[in-house]
Formats: structure tokens, C-alpha cells, sequence
């Protein structure tokens, strides 16, 4: 009996403590369940987030980790193409003979790209054909066509490309070269990317700071229609909108995006991974990651 009666006064001590700790604020669980998403990947996952509604309101992991861009870069190109024809230099309706043949950056050699490893099929059909610079652009973004993206390239130069990233706050992304350049590649010599730098690109294109507000909304609706939708709006309802550019190669998937809600809030949301074990199961699970954040937001 003394024992017991000993022990009360103890074990009234710890409940009042346990009381008197703070409960967990939202960011903080937030955090804690993403941590838990990511350790459960057999991988190397970065998350990049911001509230448009309440630029305050933000979440970085690994933001600063270089990962392969993938087709990421893409949206870069985009970005440039707007630019030039801005300032004069292209006429995005202007035609472009489509040729399928290419320089390596390495030592100028040809090279081709292959139906095979690309995502547009439809485009192949019209090599040596004149198309317009609009339209490749459009499958370059909708579809990934690596053809498209390699004319694309080649027209504003990737040098540029990156000079303009770099003028909208985005210090580590660099696109180097076009797809499957294969002695490239070997040498390591790659297109590469940060979640941060990625958030900075699509914020920019969300704010209207990527071009003119008519181009931002020209490259918003064009990344709206994006056909892959396995990460960022596989679990999210069909009412939301998704603005997004998706890259993907061996061990690696990615999606950067501008997530718009029913009631007018949005986000940036950008998740990337790298030597992923499990492809399929890696991409459940950072769509799983974009559903997290979705209901984060969604509850506040």
C-alpha cells in the first residue's frame, strides 16, 4: 500500500508536464509526416513548397541537392523561347524545318534521336516537314517530345537558357545540352537541377515575373495540359488544377508544378528523386507526398 500511494503524487507530476507541453502546430506534424513519406522511400527525395497565398508559409528538404533535371528543364526552354520572341529575335508562329539530327556538345558529331525513346511518336511523322515553332513547344511541354525540345535547344541556345534562369534567381539549374546526347553523358556532362531552383522557375512563371503576363499565362495554360499525371495530381480531386513538367529517366522521377485550388489560393510544389529502387512504387509514394501537402494547405 505505501508503495502505491507513493507512486500517485509521482505520476500526477508527469501528467501535469505532459499537459503543460505545447501541442504541435501544423507545419510541425506536417513535417513530421513528410519526414516519415521520405524515410519510407528507397531513395533520394527533395521537396521544395510555398504557399502563393502566404509566401511566409514554406517547406524545404534537401531543396539544395543536385539532382539530373530530366525533362524539368524543359520548362526553362519554354521560359527562354517566350523571352526571345519578346524581344524580337524568333516568331514562335514562324515554321522550322523538323530535321532529326544534332550536334553533341562534346565534339560537334551527329547524332539522332530515336523513336523508340521518346514519348511523341506522333512528331517523327513529320521530319523534314516545316512545323511550327509554337507547336513544337506545346508537345515539348505536353507530351515531352525530346524531337521537339532538341530543335527547340538548338533555335535559342542552351547557354541562354541558363543566363535567364540565372536572372530569375535560380543559381544552380543548368541546361547544358539537348536529350540522349549520349558522349555527353558520358562524360558527365548533364543537364542538372535543384528543387529550389525549380520552385524559383515555376514561382516566377506564377507571378508573372517569367515574361509578360501574357506569356506566363500562355506557358500556365500549356503546363496545365501536361499529359503525365503520376506524382503531383495523381491523388489530388479532379476540380484542382495542376500547372506542371514531369522528367524522368532511369531511377529518377520527377514533377514541378503550380497546384490551383477551388476557393483561388495556390501553391508551387516541386519533388524530386533520384536512385530510386522501385520506380513504380517510388512514384505512389511522392504522389502520396503531393496528397500530404494538398491536405496541409487544404486545412488551414
Amino acid at each position: 500500500m505505501t508503495l502505491i500511494k507513493s507512486s500517485l503524487p509521482f505520476t500526477f507530476l508527469l501528467c501535469c508536464l505532459a499537459a503543460c507541453q505545447p501541442k504541435p502546430t501544423q507545419k510541425q506534424l506536417l513535417e513530421s509526416t513528410l519526414q516519415s513519406q521520405i524515410d519510407s522511400i528507397e531513395g533520394d527525395v527533395a521537396v521544395a513548397f510555398v504557399n502563393l497565398s502566404d509566401p511566409s508559409d514554406t517547406l524545404f528538404i534537401n531543396e539544395n541537392e543536385e539532382f539530373h533535371a530530366a525533362s524539368t528543364m524543359k520548362v526553362p526552354v519554354m521560359i527562354e523561347l517566350f523571352k526571345q520572341q519578346e524581344a524580337g529575335k524568333i516568331d514562335l508562329n514562324d515554321s522550322i524545318l523538323l530535321i532529326n539530327e544534332f550536334k553533341s556538345i562534346v565534339d560537334g558529331s551527329p547524332y539522332s534521336m530515336d523513336i523508340g525513346d521518346d514519348s511523341d511518336d506522333v512528331i517523327y511523322s513529320k521530319i523534314n516537314t516545316n512545323v511550327a515553332r509554337k507547336d513544337l513547344m506545346y508537345s515539348m511541354i505536353t507530351v515531352s517530345s525530346n524531337l521537339a525540345t532538341n530543335v527547340l535547344i538548338e533555335l535559342v541556345d542552351a547557354k541562354k537558357v541558363t543566363a535567364t534562369m540565372r536572372d530569375l534567381g535560380a543559381d544552380n539549374i543548368e541546361v547544358l545540352r539537348g536529350v540522349e546526347d549520349q558522349k555527353a553523358y558520358d562524360l558527365g556532362l548533364s543537364n542538372s537541377t535543384t528543387a529550389k531552383d525549380l520552385l524559383v522557375i515555376m514561382e516566377a512563371i506564377a507571378e508573372n515575373k517569367a515574361g509578360t503576363e501574357a506569356d506566363c499565362e500562355a506557358m500556365i495554360s500549356i503546363l496545365k495540359d501536361q499529359q503525365f499525371n503520376e506524382i503531383i495530381p495523381q491523388e489530388l480531386p479532379k476540380n484542382v488544377e495542376v500547372a506542371h513538367k514531369t522528367g524522368s529517366i532511369t531511377g529518377v522521377h520527377h514533377d514541378a508544378g503550380i497546384v490551383y485550388l477551388p476557393d483561388g489560393r495556390s501553391y508551387v510544389l516541386v519533388l524530386l528523386s533520384k536512385n530510386l529502387k522501385d520506380f513504380d512504387k517510388g512514384t505512389e509514394q511522392l504522389a502520396s507526398i503531393s496528397k500530404t501537402i494538398y491536405d496541409y494547405v487544404m486545412n488551414q
